[in-house]
């Protein structure tokens, strides 16, 4: 079944009506996703391509029991976008807005927690945002929440992937493809500096899959989330865990495209991740290719 995303979830399209959430509304639906209506504030009662449009979330869970939302809403909108699924009590939330201000992800993340930990509390499955400026999440052959292209993801394979990079994403996920092995569950968690969702989230949910043999992290420099992720590794996992860190070349002091690709001292530097995974016993691997060779030696241990 994967992991956070299967055949049964159910998906609203908060911005469906807008170009960026019509194509991909397009695009999960072909893939096999039960995309099952869009939000749009002021259209509610139109027909779009088939799909009603409601004005508000908790009305479009209420008619359809949704329990995903993903956001395609600007920048500035965002965030409220995120809140107001939080509140109407959608369990998983994708936000792929990339450029949503940094105080306005703060706010959102911090209520977001709190939700879900009340949620939890009163017995409820929770709610967890993934992102922003993330690709989304596909678990193959059975559903799609995000922009990823259909074609890397028909065939299902045992291998989880999670990765702070949107095009080396669907590299990875080729290249395991191509290799016969394919993967299990891909989740992009998004590049920004503050995220709903981080690796150590979600290495969890791998360690406990039954369809998930081995984990592919890809991760960026700066920012602290793959030392976390390493530590996690090095006391809690079972299943093999093969790394890649994109921009270990880039010159000192260089900005990368990713907002979280910053570096604060000694914390996010290529050599602080590399050391961390190597404590944790996690193969690095060089190049993008050399990722499927690490894990299929990891795999024969």
């Amino acid at each position: 079944m994967g992991i956070l995303v299967n055949k049964d979830s159910k998906v609203i399209v908060q911005g469906m009506t807008g170009s960026e959430g019509a194509k991909h509304s397009r695009a999960m639906k072909e893939f096999g996703t039960q995309v099952v209506a869009g939000v749009t504030p002021g259209k509610g009662g139109q027909d779009f391509e088939g799909w009603p449009i409601y004005n508000s979330v908790a009305e479009a869970k209420e008619k359809h029991g949704a329990n995903v939302s993903i956001i395609f809403v600007p920048p500035a909108g965002a965030a409220d976008a995120v809140l107001e699924a939080a509140h109407a009590g959608i369990p998983l939330i994708v936000l792929i807005t990339e450029g949503v201000p940094t105080v306005d992800m703060m706010r959102a993340v911090q209520e977001v927690k709190a939700l879900d930990a009340e949620s939890r509390k009163n017995g409820g499955e929770g709610i967890r945002l993934i992102g922003g400026n993330c690709p989304g999440l596909v678990t193959n052959g059975e559903a799609k929440v995000g922009i990823m292209p259909n074609r890397i993801y028909t065939n299902p394979g045992r291998i989880g992937l999670i990765s702070r990079s949107g095009t080396l994403t669907y590299e990875a996920a080729k290249l395991l493809n191509d290799a016969g092995m394919g993967t299990s569950t891909t989740v992009g968690i998004g590049g920004d500096p503050v995220i709903g969702t981080t690796f150590a989230d979600v290495l969890p949910m791998f360690e406990a899959d039954e369809g998930t043999d081995a984990v592919v992290v890809i991760g960026e420099i700066g920012g602290a989330d793959e030392e976390a992720a390493a530590e996690y590794i090095k006391n809690n996992m079972k299943k093999p865990v093969v790394a890649f860190i994109s921009g270990r070349s880039a010159p000192a002091g260089k900005r990368m495209g990713h907002a979280g690709a910053i570096i604060m001292g000694d914390v996010g530097t290529p050599e602080s991740k590399l050391a961390a995974f190597k404590a944790a016993n996690v193969p690095v691997a060089d190049t993008m290719p050399e990722i499927v060779d690490l894990v299929k030696a990891a795999l024969n241990k």
